[in-house]
């Protein structure tokens, strides 16, 4: 990946670590360890007790989108709330509004983001805009404490892993035919799901839009992976016959002590993600680390209706 040569200043990096690290940004660290291990997955342990806070007691932003593969376009950055003990909550506002400057402050969008969660244990809000320039920004929301949360938007050229606009790279993924060394095939808990009966080398030359997806549901400890899948396999009944779904484990066996090939292919360091990609391949949108039923039934109706 192309370093970043962007200047934070001091309070912006002291934002940005509470975010990402005081408060765990939900990612999940797929790459090895330096002993050469492979890491658990980190962020906020969704089976703990969670909060009810009241909205007026303020409350602080969570971030759960990558953020070091935030690509200029359409920019979707994903936030749940905490309250100043960084006790996760179930649910908060109906909508979260707010700005978005740049470096500069100068004012690039105003938003509204509906609380999304159904079937999930921790309610989070989408963030929308469009941003397409590179460079250093930062949202506020209203009712929130704290400093405005920093991001960076990155030129897709400088992220490793695919991004709207590139080609998806064909790739093996393993089937219920051919697991290519990979046990389970899925790991699901109500049984495999129906994206394993072809590679995503064969979906892409099928001549069909394809949705591809790399996440681990029984490895999951952020609890976004199982259901995310679950949501998805709903979400795409519509489309059975005229598009191509495709799922590929994080791990490569039950044990979650060596890692898939699928994730090195594709360079990730956190799941799960989901790339939509029209039929020549092209990715139209990708989506990372969290969304509902409802927000993934949109967003296929958006790219495959």
């Amino acid at each position: 990946m192309t370093p970043w040569n962007l200047r934070l200043s001091r309070r912006q990096l002291v934002v940005g670590a509470a975010g990402a690290a005081g408060f765990g940004a939900v990612l999940s660290a797929c790459g090895s360890g330096s002993d050469g291990s492979v890491p658990s997955m980190t962020g906020p342990d969704v089976s703990a007790p969670l909060g009810t806070l009241s909205v007026d007691d303020g409350f602080v932003i969570i971030q759960r989108y990558p953020p070091s593969s935030v690509a200029t376009g359409q920019v979707r950055l994903t936030v749940s709330i905490a309250d100043a003990t960084a006790t996760l909550q179930r649910t908060g506002p109906e909508r979260l509004v707010g700005e978005i400057r740049n470096e500069d402050g100068n004012l690039i969008d105003q938003f509204e983001a509906p609380r999304r969660g159904t079937g999930l244990g921790v309610a989070y809000w989408a963030i929308e805009t469009t941003i397409p320039t590179r460079g250093l920004y930062d949202f506020t929301v209203d009712g929130a404490v704290g400093d405005p949360t920093p991001f960076i938007v990155y030129d897709p050229s400088e992220i490793a892993i695919p991004c709207a606009g590139d080609p998806l790279p064909p790739f093996d993924t393993p089937t219920v035919a051919d697991a290519r060394g990979v046990d389970p095939v899925c790991t699901r808990l109500d049984g495999a799901c129906p994206f394993h009966e072809v590679t995503l080398t064969e979906a892409l030359a099928s001549g069909k839009p394809v949705v591809y997806l790399i996440g681990t549901p029984a490895h999951c400890s952020t609890g976004t992976c199982a259901p995310g899948l679950d949501f998805l396999i709903e979400a795409s009944r519509p489309y059975a016959d005229s598009a191509v779904f495709v799922h590929a484990e994080v791990f490569a066996d039950d044990a979650a002590t060596a890692l898939a090939p699928a994730v090195g292919e594709y360079q990730l360091d956190y799941e799960p993600v989901l790339w939509i990609a029209d039929a020549n391949g092209v990715v139209r949108r990708r989506i990372d680390i969290v969304w509902d039923l409802d927000e993934i039934t949109a967003i296929l109706a958006d790219t495959l209706g």
